[in-house]
């Protein structure tokens, strides 16, 4: 499950069902042999506010892996670090609490230099701290190659072009695939102690 904003749900983009990076993880996954089947639950416009207010609703049908890829709009619309940290804090505690065994992945996220520079200190520190403090695993910069890079976006500098979707998947298989790799070997495990069992 992959909870997100308007990069996530494939904003601008021509087929948002194959260009965006939930659509080529699932590809990886695919070619990796495993069963899971990904669920792209980005919303366009989202904040961690907006995460926290729908990830019982999103959670409701379970999930094994997590990924949690918001906190950019907050930062845009100049929202307080301390409460976008709870917000943040507050989706996974109820992500958990819904799927006490689920794996979380927070996707880190910075702020351009034009938003002042006490701000993107505060604002860099958000994710870190967040994971854990939340025990997760973190991509330190999810548009890391992406962020402001004139060839990888759209025209207004914010929203990834199918070219940079895909270096933004890259990045988050980096450290998806090895949860993947351990959680797939936990529910060998569990299925097999059921049939010894």
């Amino acid at each position: 499950m992959v909870l997100g904003d308007s990069i996530t749900s494939g904003y601008g983009l021509q087929d948002p069902a194959r260009e965006t990076y939930p659509a080529l993880l699932s590809q990886k996954i695919a070619q990796a042999g495993w069963s899971y089947q990904l669920v792209n639950a980005g919303v366009s416009g989202d904040t961690t506010a907006g995460g926290l207010g729908r990830i019982q609703w999103v959670m409701k049908g379970g999930a094994d892996v997590l990924i949690v890829a918001l906190g950019g709009n907050d930062g845009l619309r100049g929202v307080a670090p301390a409460t976008t940290a709870s917000n943040l804090s507050g989706i996974i505690q109820e992500a958990r609490r819904h799927q006490p065994n689920v794996s979380i992945i927070l996707a880190g996220m910075r702020m351009p230099e034009s938003m002042g520079a006490a701000f993107v200190r505060s604002y860099a520190t958000i994710f870190p701290d967040v994971a854990t403090r939340g025990k997760v695993s973190l991509i330190p910069y999810f548009l890391q190659g992406v962020g402001g890079v004139p060839r990888f976006n759209q025209p207004d500098l914010i929203h990834p072009t199918a070219e940079g979707q895909r270096v933004i998947a890259e990045t988050v298989w980096k450290t998806l695939s090895p949860v993947l790799v351990i959680r797939h070997k936990f529910l060998l495990e569990k299925k097999s102690a059921a049939q010894d069992g």
